[in-house]
């Protein structure tokens, strides 16, 4: 769902939640189907972009932004979430960290976002937290009740920012083999290593030192040859 487009909101207006009231005073409240107190957070499904074409659908933000996204699973009878998104994926990092006390009330995640396909994605400078409802039943024997089974959660809630303060954008290539390279920020592949096949090794230096050979016999019998010299004249 594109919800792009400028909130009004007043002059020197910040939205800088602290962990425990965007799940107390959104997350529960977007998944309990209740209103908000402002609507500062766009609903987004953010699987069908890269991180930098976000910004722009935020309902604002200068540095982080804010979405309510759905998530679905990757398979149809696993827990596991599809994290697929754009022209690459997002992948865990960290530990789990829960969010409400004496009892957990969500589970914030960390994820870094990778250009390309996967094992063969560039790590950016892309960074999610994402807050998802603790105790909350995801089977997928629950979701066949629904009218979407893949479904994994109807809402998670996720800051995006990148580590550097700007809106950096990556470019993927595809090679002979399908996968995605990313053009920037690259570092050039090392030389291969020397072969560690003793036959290969051995074949090598027998090359060299029959060339060698062969060189210091061209030059002994340029040696032992005489050389003619010119007639004298009559």
């Amino acid at each position: 769902m594109d919800c792009g487009g400028a909130l009004q909101l007043p002059p020197g207006f910040r939205f800088h939640p602290t962990d425990d009231e965007l799940v107390m005073y959104y997350l529960l409240r977007k998944c309990g189907g209740l209103p908000l107190a402002a609507p500062v957070i766009a609903e987004v499904d953010l699987y069908k972009f890269d991180p930098w074409q976000l910004p722009e659908k935020a309902f604002g933000g200068e540095k982080e932004w804010y979405f309510f996204s759905p998530r679905d699973r990757k398979y149809p009878n696993g827990s596991r979430p599809n994290r697929a998104a754009g022209t690459g994926y997002w992948k865990a990092t960290g530990a789990d960290k829960p969010v409400g006390s004496p009892r957990p009330v969500a589970i914030k995640k960390a994820l870094v976002f990778y250009a390309g396909k996967p094992p063969k994605g560039v790590k950016t400078n892309w960074i999610m937290h994402e807050y998802r409802l603790a105790d909350v039943d995801r089977s997928a024997a629950a979701r066949k009740k629904t009218n979407n089974a893949l479904r994994l959660d109807d809402w998670v809630l996720c800051r995006i920012y990148n580590k550097k303060g700007v809106i950096e954008r990556y470019d993927t290539v595809d090679d002979d083999d399908g996968d995605g390279a990313v053009a920037e920020d690259v570092k050039p592949v090392p030389a291969p290593a020397a072969s560690k096949n003793p036959r290969s090794a051995s074949a090598t230096c027998s090359r060299r030192t029959c060339t060698n050979r062969s060189d210091a016999t061209r030059r002994d019998a340029s040696a032992a040859t005489p050389r003619l010299r010119a007639p004298l004249g009559h």
